[in-house]
């Protein structure tokens, strides 16, 4: 049957081609259906216990979603009168970003003090002080300064403890109707607004952090990767195609494969519904590389076959597509196969990456045996009737490895179980801002924030008191006092906000400013008076709806940490959970943040796609000794399978020793990869042995001879290929790129050295 549509395909060129090019474009309109999501929240499932609790506790209270202005004299003095000016115009052009619901800066803080036997509410710096002459507008600033580097709602918050640096930080409530438009509307806003202070203020370092700017990395990460790394990669293959295998129609062909891949793969993913996101926006890198080696194969046995029997060019197209199609479409489907086990990912971005490229994969394999000899049946080609350079190399790695196959196997064996021994050394661990490069602007803005003031890491810790206005009650205020400031105490901790220091600072107010009351009332009414007297003094936007709730049953702990790993998270939520055991009186709380959500994310990952992985392997285990019709070759396969991996991480664990959200996922991924190397090896192996009933030495030297060059030039072109995704400055893309591609080279280095060995040694049949 497949021997009739080859010779259909090669009869009727141009109908195949016509028809090809009608139903990629009919794919292919499904791309103007694709949006990039960039929330952050698309990292969890519906389901997830750790974004449950964070949505929760956003509809409780305020959301907290911010853009971070930090300013930074060059200086080093932010208490001078020009930047204290840009300050209030910061502060004041803030209001006018989109979405925004809140500002907080050092001049508008809503500063509390005793006039006679009032309190009086108002900002602690106003426009009009500037109009002070210099003695009192010095004396205005001494003061505030002494004032803010005194009040913990302020001092490594909104102004570093060497007053050096300041934050101006906007809450922005996205209306979530559309992001793709709604995120840039804000970044673009903020931006302008930077670029205009910062040529009215050249005296001042102006940067952007904040969750929001975080979010509107992810789509630019992708976008810099699409405009540099595709074309990159693009240029790679063609050059390593045109190097390696001197046929400009062969190249040309493939890349036509390609294009068609891709389009075919981002389309349908557009018909389905599907989104991109920061690994999903990968695709169109990974297929380029897996859709090139099936043209690979082709052409390589093309040549052989034109070479090497002096064939003409459809008579070897012919036996090419016979002997290649069977291994091409094992390696396509066990390629899916190992990409689809993504869907066992916690992370939804990685489902759609796994089905994305699947699909790309199984399009490449269709295109590889209908557009691609339509193709090369039309277009001139010229081959020298012999390659002996490259056939000697074979020739030569050939009669090594059958040579000095009883040294081979152990040794070879033995690097193996060292290494594979590594791999308890990789620890579960990730940092979610070092997702972004450092070339990345909001990846140097975060880290100079941490550097010089707080982290963007941060807990919300939700206590509920159990009964209206509960939050009064001296017990309740004495526990949640103690427990800010035993987190204050902990040392990855940046800034603890806690309304109990608001109470305190009232109580002090409400006895003329003595500081021996500074300390929470003992009456629950006093309590109660103090805070409505409070709340209705705060101007609109400045009220305490990001700490209370609305019956004032419950409050919420704002704590920032540095930018921490996850373990590091998962550590400090430990000894909460373990200090409101010991000392929380029976009340109940919660705790969720995003930097929670992401440290829980990478182990229950791990977790999910042991799961996937272990099916894939079993499923791909199946085909094979199926495909193969034999069991002893089937398990004898899984091997060269499963080493590579193993090695790879064992590598990792020497060299790095942390395994995140991204590598969680490459074991599954990379193990169709790497079948096919195993794949095209075994095939032309058994055809040797059963069809030209060589013996098994005989049979390695024909594996190497017709194959060997094929596996090099796909392995090069694929690690290549993965390298160059490497080079993303979205850290889960590149890390990705970088183990598959260290995985992929080993492959072939065991398919070449290991495998054949083995075949021998247990292959002792005389006829299979």
């Amino acid at each position: 049957m497949k021997d009739k549509w080859f010779r259909f395909v090669i009869n009727h060129p141009y109908f195949v081609i016509l028809t090809t090019i009608l139903l990629t474009l009919a794919m292919g309109y499904g791309i103007s259906k694709l949006t990039f999501k960039s929330d952050y929240r698309i990292f969890f499932g519906e389901t997830n216990p750790q974004l449950l609790a964070f949505d929760k506790i956003q509809e409780t209270y305020n959301k907290s979603d911010t853009v971070d202005f930090i300013i930074a004299p060059k200086d080093g003095q932010i208490f001078s009168a020009n930047v204290i000016k840009a300050i209030l115009e910061i502060t004041k052009a803030s209001w006018q970003i989109p979405y925004s619901t809140r500002v907080d800066s050092i001049t508008n803080f809503q500063h509390t003090s005793s006039i006679d036997d009032d309190m009086q509410v108002e900002d602690l710096f106003f426009e009009e002080d500037l109009a002070l002459n210099n003695n009192e507008l010095q004396q205005k600033l001494d003061k505030i300064k002494s004032i803010a580097l005194n009040d913990p709602m302020l001092i490594n918050r909104l102004i570093s403890k060497k007053a050096h640096v300041s934050i101006i930080s906007s809450t922005i409530q996205l209306p979530e109707i559309d992001q793709s438009k709604e995120l840039p509307e804000v970044v673009n806003f903020v931006r302008n607004m930077k670029t205009k202070f910062a040529a009215k203020y050249p005296e001042i370092n102006f940067k952007l952090s904040g969750i929001i700017i975080m979010n509107n990395s992810f789509p630019e990460s992708a976008q810099h990767d699409g405009q540099h790394l595709i074309p990159l990669m693009f240029l790679a293959i063609v050059l390593m195609m045109m190097f390696m295998l001197k046929s400009v129609t062969g190249t040309l062909s493939t890349v036509i494969i390609i294009i068609s891949s891709i389009i075919g793969a981002l389309g349908l993913a557009g018909w389905s519904g599907l989104y991109l996101s920061g690994p999903s926006a990968s695709t169109p890198t990974i297929v380029m590389t897996l859709a090139v080696a099936d043209c690979i194969h082709i052409l390589s046995s093309q040549f052989y076959e034109m070479r090497h029997h002096g064939r003409n060019k459809n008579e070897a197209l012919l036996t090419a597509l016979h002997i290649n199609y069977q291994p091409i479409f094992l390696t396509s489907i066990t390629t899916a196969i190992g990409f689809l086990s993504l869907n066992f990912s916690d992370a939804p971005p990685f489902h759609d990456l796994g089905n994305m490229v699947a699909t790309g994969v199984m399009l490449a394999f269709i295109y590889s045996i209908s557009l691609f000899p339509a193709l090369l049946s039309i277009l001139p080609m010229k081959v020298a009737q012999k390659d002996e350079e490259s056939q000697e190399i074979m020739n030569k790695i050939s009669h090594f490895v059958v040579n000095n196959r009883k040294t081979l196997l152990p040794i070879t064996s033995i690097i193996i179980i060292v290494l594979v021994a590594f791999v308890p050394r990789n620890e579960l661990n990730d940092n979610f801002v070092e997702y972004f490069d450092k070339t990345v602007e909001f990846r140097q803005a975060t880290d100079f924030m941490q550097d010089n003031i707080h982290g963007l890491g941060v807990i919300f810790f939700s206590i509920d008191s159990g009964e209206a206005s509960g939050i009064n009650t001296p017990k309740f205020l004495s526990m949640t006092e103690k427990f800010a400031q035993w987190m204050r105490a902990q040392p990855e901790t940046d800034h603890v906000m806690s309304l109990s220091d608001t109470i305190k600072r009232l109580n002090k107010n409400m006895h003329g400013d003595n500081q021996d009351f500074y300390k929470l009332p003992e009456n629950r009414e006093l309590s109660a008076q103090y805070l409505l007297l409070y709340e209705m003094s705060l101007p609109y936007g400045l009220d305490l709806n990001n700490q209370l709730n609305v019956d004032k049953s419950a409050l919420r702990l704002i704590v920032t940490y540095k930018n921490l790993t996850s373990n590091q998270f998962l550590d400090i939520e430990q000894r909460a959970k373990q200090w409101f055991d010991e000392n929380g009186n029976g009340y109940t709380f919660e705790m969720a943040s995003p930097s929670l959500m992401f440290a829980h994310i990478g182990q229950r990952n791990i977790i999910s796609m042991l799961s996937g992985t272990s099916i894939a392997l079993l499923i791909i285990s199946l085909i094979l000794g199926f495909a193969l019709r034999s069991v002893k070759f089937g398990l004898i396969s899984l091997l060269p399978n499963l080493i590579p991996a193993g090695i790879a991480f064992g590598l990792w664990g020497m060299m790095v020793g942390e395994v995140g959200l991204a590598l969680s996922v490459v074991a599954g991924m990379t193990l169709g990869i790497i079948v096919d190397d195993t794949v095209h090896f075994l095939s032309k192996y058994l055809h040797a042995r059963r069809d030209k009933a060589m013996e098994p030495v005989e049979a390695v030297h024909y594996a190497f001879a017709s194959v060997g060059r094929a596996l090099l030039i796909t392995t090069i072109v694929l690690s290549i290929g993965f390298i160059v995704l490497a080079q993303s400055t979205f850290r889960l893309n590149a890390d990705m790129g970088l183990l598959t591609s260290i995985t992929i080279t080993i492959a072939l280095i065991v398919d070449f050295l290991f495998l054949p060995p083995l075949i021998i040694l247990f292959d002792k049949n005389k006829t299979i």
